[in-house]
């Protein structure tokens, strides 16, 4: 799990909350014990009156057992081989050659390869670091890293301008506007004539998805897969990671095929998302531009309600409906802050006396069977497709 720490990272204006210092205890405590590695994302451009908040944060990092800090800076990669502690070298400085891996083997184990290059030219990489023997600090090879799902930058691995030129906020600081994301005119400076780019958002790239290809990915030498989610919801985290994890599952055991793919394919295109390219892997991506602003998801999450008491015994949930409906065969999540994500089909649902019942409004108290332990106070949503989310306002106005 990679995360930021106050503002020296690429997320620190995504989010309304950031970790502190004092939550890197408790962060590396909790992955650990689930076995998950954590790596600290200081991955901006540091300035010099920001050196020694650079480093308190890094001697955080090594103090509190922190695996890895990600970092594009050259002042951060030197001060963590310094002190010993595990430094990467993020995207932002953009290797793509294997005379670049070599040099920042001195200080780095692992190297997070420019976002442009394609499955040929990372496999040369895979390969010259077997064939020249290169290694890292720690004595192991030099380990490859690339980027497999999630938002691109139209700056390909990053260091764009657009931001900090109409806002004085650098992207290069955390603080991107995303500028490329909106719909823009050419204008003829001479004659006043204004031209709508059509149908394009052209400098808004669609998401990356590598879950149809991810065995080439595999079997080009890439050692560690990065799933981007910037300022995402739980759910579309647990569907990405899920997806991708059945897919690496498939790869092991001989059964990645189409079928799977089509199904995996499903479960992505429904969380948020603004289309699905495969970005550089295989050249310059063709027509790989956003249709339209913001997500094209193919199913939408509305609050449903709360859940009031769980019995472990039974394994049943009790909530409360505080808006839209539910019935039998809905999906719904459950969100909390120690649940995580629960994503599952109601098979059946029963009112307050335990009838069971098909279908059920706002204000009634529910019960149904759940697939993992809820706790009181998680909050539920049902998924509909986008189409039904038009009908279920038009009764809601109805009723």
């Amino acid at each position: 799990m990679y995360f930021g720490i106050t503002h020296l990272n690429m997320r620190a204006g995504s989010s309304a909350q950031n970790f502190t210092l004092e939550d890197l205890k408790e962060i590396a405590d909790i992955c650990h014990a689930k076995n998950v590695k954590t790596y600290i994302t200081l991955n901006t451009i540091v300035y010099d009156r920001e050196a020694e908040l650079m480093k308190s944060l890094i001697n955080s990092a090594k103090k509190n057992g922190i695996d890895a800090v990600i970092a594009a800076d050259v002042a951060a990669i030197g001060y963590c081989h310094e002190i010993g502690q595990e430094v990467h070298c993020s995207t932002q400085l953009s290797i793509s050659n294997i005379n670049a891996v070599k040099f920042y083997s001195q200080f780095v184990d692992r190297v997070v390869l420019a976002r442009e290059l394609d499955l040929k030219q990372i496999r040369f990489i895979a390969d010259q670091i077997k064939e020249q023997d290169i290694r890292g600090p720690k004595g192991n090879l030099i380990e490859i890293e690339a980027f497999i799902h999630g938002a691109m930058c139209i700056s390909v691995s990053g260091r764009c301008f657009m931001s900090a030129f109409e806002h004085n906020l650098s992207a290069n600081r955390g603080l991107c506007r995303q500028m490329c994301r909106r719909a823009y005119k050419i204008t003829d400076t001479e004659t006043g004539d204004e031209l709508k780019v059509q149908d394009q958002y052209v400098m808004s790239p669609q998401d990356l998805c590598a879950i149809d290809f991810l065995d080439k990915v595999i079997d080009s030498g890439i050692y560690s897969l990065k799933i981007e989610g910037r300022g995402r919801s739980p759910d579309y985290v647990h569907t990405v990671v899920t997806a991708y994890k059945k897919a690496l599952d498939a790869i092991e055991n001989k059964t990645y095929d189409e079928e799977l793919i089509e199904e995996l394919f499903t479960d992505l295109k429904s969380v948020y998302n603004r289309g699905l390219s495969k970005g550089f892997y295989f050249g310059r991506p063709v027509g790989a531009w956003s249709r339209s602003y913001g997500s094209v998801a193919t199913t939408r999450k509305l609050s449903l309600g709360k859940v009031t008491h769980y019995f472990p015994k039974k394994n049943v949930a009790e909530i409360i409906i505080q808006a839209e409906q539910l019935k039998t065969g809905d999906e719904v999540y459950i969100i909390g802050n120690t649940t995580g994500t629960v994503k599952q089909k109601i098979s059946e649902l029963r009112d307050e006396e335990g009838e069971v019942i098909e279908h059920a409004k706002k204000g009634d108290i529910v019960t149904f069977v759940t697939d993992s332990l809820v706790r009181a106070n998680d909050e539920v949503f049902v998924i509909v497709d986008i189409d039904e989310e038009g009908e279920r306002l038009k009764d809601r106005v109805q009723n």
